[in-house]
């Protein structure tokens, strides 16, 4: 038969957010609090669980499927859908690293980064890198990362998101078996990209050098609110005059609001910069019809 990586019985486990959970619950791998239900109906049995996030088992992506439940008077927003409740987490940071592993089982992680979530539609917005962590907290999160592609035997590269609590406590958010939205800057800004550490991985090559060149950010292009149809953007010439800054189109012909239409990866000297040009990015780029 063929080989096919990421094995196909670990897509199938992280493609529903229930048996991924449960993997971790089983594992020890720490992850916030949750419960397994069926129908929005059976929230009604877990008030005192509240505030927590109803997420769809199956079907969610990039923010779509997740709904705060803050109290009761909230449970008919949920899905009437298997999923789970997970309990609400006060946390500082969100971070991600993306760690890669081959068939001879060698391992490597890139340098974590700090994530900034839209505040309503729940998708990553803009990203830094490196994230401004302890250094025990990074070595952490890289450990948790390592561990988990260990534990499921994966080949490819892996995307870990996670909370970092206010206590110092890392906490696993979602995975992806794939290259991620959190891992675009690394074609600029890293020795080795996600995508070809992906290719190395599952190719039996040995893993390249993950290290940061230089500090680096990504923001997401997004559709604007009250645009539908086909895809114009405004201000890509202006953002093209600022040093370090590389726009990527994803060639998608129509735009609606907040689908993700490209990204932009800043390069700078310091993270203050990065999120300097960051600001001059949205305040002159729009993704309208």
């Amino acid at each position: 038969g063929k080989l096919v990586y990421p094995q196909p019985h670990i897509l199938k486990m992280i493609q529903d957010k229930r048996l991924q959970k449960q993997f971790f619950k089983d594992h020890g791998f720490p992850t916030a609090d949750f419960v397994l239900i069926d129908s929005v109906e059976e929230i009604k049995d877990h008030i005192s669980f509240l505030p927590a996030f109803n997420k769809l088992g199956k079907g969610g992506y990039d923010g779509r499927g997740v709904q705060l439940i803050q109290n009761e008077s909230d449970i008919s927003l949920g899905f009437n859908e298997p999923g789970l409740l997970e309990k609400a987490v006060h946390f500082s940071k969100e971070l991600a690293v993306i760690v890669a592993r081959n068939a001879k089982g060698e391992i490597d992680t890139f340098p974590a980064v700090e994530m900034v979530f839209h505040p309503v539609h729940n998708l990553v917005e803009f990203l830094v890198s490196p994230a401004d962590i302890p250094s025990n907290i990074e070595k952490n999160a890289a450990k948790i990362a390592v561990d988990l592609i260990d534990t499921l035997g994966m080949v490819g590269v892996l995307a870990v998101e996670m909370f970092l609590t206010s206590e110092g406590e890392i906490l696993i958010n979602e995975i992806a078996p794939r290259p991620h939205n959190s891992g675009h800057h690394t074609i600029r800004a890293n020795e080795t990209s996600q995508y070809e550490q992906h290719l190395r991985a599952i190719s039996g090559l040995s893993l390249g050098k993950t290290t940061s060149k230089c500090f680096s950010g990504m923001l997401n292009l997004l559709g604007e609110e009250g645009y539908t149809g086909l895809v114009k953007y405004e201000g890509l010439r202006e953002i093209l005059s600022i040093p370090g800054v590389h726009p990527f189109l994803y060639g998608k012909k129509i735009t609606k609001p907040f689908r993700k239409m490209g990204h932009v990866t800043i390069l700078g000297d310091s993270r203050l910069d990065i999120e300097e040009k960051a600001e001059k990015i949205r305040n002159l780029i729009r993704v309208i019809s």
